[in-house]
């Protein structure tokens, strides 16, 4: 009788467990709802697929993909597929650097001349030192005009014309998003590290938290990859932009180390799913945590959140969006390329965050968003977390 009394004892503290840890699914009357305007926003914004995840209090409570992952096989997005996210990759390179930064093994202080081992100088103002916090922030007065693709662009050595690549005012003082700041950010990681930039990524970050991506496109499965589609002004249609998933082997049979890193493109290159990209999403909610893993340190990611200026409100590749969702403030970033639009935004107090992947829409903007994005993030919103 003891025995019966502790097991069944024993079963209702485990049941009581079970149930604080579930996260209440939205009723499917709201997901019904929500379901249905977003089928509007893609017949009036012409969208080939979209893939969307939300948390809420804290954890995953609603993943769905719409539309198709390639039209021409007429294949359905599915949540398991993968896209070059854009620019939202550059905070798992930030990521990596306050990683480095916990470690000491660099500052973000230091200067950048002698990270990558060329001269980074404005050559209008030769004194002021250019900072790995300035480029993390955009605050470095680099510019993309010499292109971004290879570290050529801005090493005085290979390239006449560098001084191109630095605006008019001093470092520092100053604030352009620039893409080439976080493809010499991969070299950094590689050179203090020691390991191959995409490698690196994989093992700090995405094997910790049991995400399938990456940014090399050689050791993905090709199977997953959701076609990407540009809009096409003249055609008046969406067409497959080739460019998105080139493959590496060749540039990555002639690879030097620490300088080579831009074919994998830190400043663009991850390659990951909506429900992937929310699992992040939720580490970084979590200042640095995500369930017993913790990739960076509460002070390493209350940095990266923080802008350095509140007119941008840009941090180290975690931006602070006040026009998104209307009086709410969030934390995180943007990406569009090659028709491909992203978003990853979380609230890390109230515990609530939205990602929105679309494969290809008009690239339309709404208040600084792009519209599908936009609609797509305020349905979400208003359904299934606000209610």
């Amino acid at each position: 009788m003891t025995n019966f009394i502790f097991m069944n004892r024993s079963f209702f503290l485990l049941l009581i467990v079970l149930i604080v840890n579930i996260v209440p699914l939205p009723a499917a009357g709201q997901q019904d709802k929500a379901e249905s305007a977003i089928s509007g926003i893609m017949q009036q914004q012409q969208v080939m697929g979209l893939s969307v995840a939300v948390v809420k209090n804290g954890k995953i409570s609603y993943t769905h993909s719409f539309g198709l992952k390639n039209a021409e096989t007429n294949a359905p997005l599915t949540d398991d597929c993968i896209f070059r996210i854009a620019s939202i990759s550059k905070s798992f390179s930030a990521t990596s650097i306050m990683q480095l930064v916990e470690k000491k093994k660099v500052a973000l202080e230091e200067d950048v001349s002698k990270l990558v081992g060329f001269k980074i100088r404005n050559p209008k103002f030769p004194e002021t030192v250019i900072t790995l916090r300035m480029i993390l922030s955009h605050r470095s007065s680099i510019n993309d005009k010499e292109g971004y693709f290879t570290l050529d662009a801005i090493n005085p050595d290979k390239n006449p014309n560098w001084a191109n690549c630095y605006n008019d005012y001093e470092p520092g003082t100053g604030y352009q998003y620039c893409n080439l700041n976080y493809n010499m950010t991969g070299t950094i990681i590689e050179k203090i590290s020691g390991e191959r930039f995409d490698q690196y990524v994989k093992k700090h970050i995405l094997d910790p938290l049991g995400l399938y991506g990456g940014y090399c496109v050689d050791s993905l499965d090709a199977s997953r990859f959701a076609t990407i589609y540009e809009y096409n002004d003249s055609l008046k249609q969406l067409v497959a932009s080739p460019g998105a998933y080139a493959p590496r082997s060749q540039e990555i049979a002639s690879y030097v180390m620490g300088y080579s890193t831009p074919i994998f493109s830190p400043t663009g290159g991850m390659k990951i799913s909506a429900t992937g990209l929310a699992k992040y999403m939720i580490m970084h909610m979590n200042k640095g945590r995500s369930n017993s893993k913790r990739i960076i340190r509460k002070k390493s990611a209350v940095i990266m959140q923080t802008p350095l200026s509140e007119k941008e409100g840009y941090g180290l590749a975690i931006s602070t969006a006040t026009k998104l969702i209307s009086g709410k403030t969030l934390k995180g970033h943007t990406g569009s390329a090659y028709g491909l639009y992203s978003a990853m935004f979380f609230d890390p107090k109230e515990k609530y965050g939205i990602v929105v992947i679309t494969n290809g829409c008009l690239p339309g903007y709404t208040d600084g968003y792009n519209t599908v994005i936009r609609k797509t993030v305020n349905v979400l919103y208003e359904e299934l977390i606000a209610k």
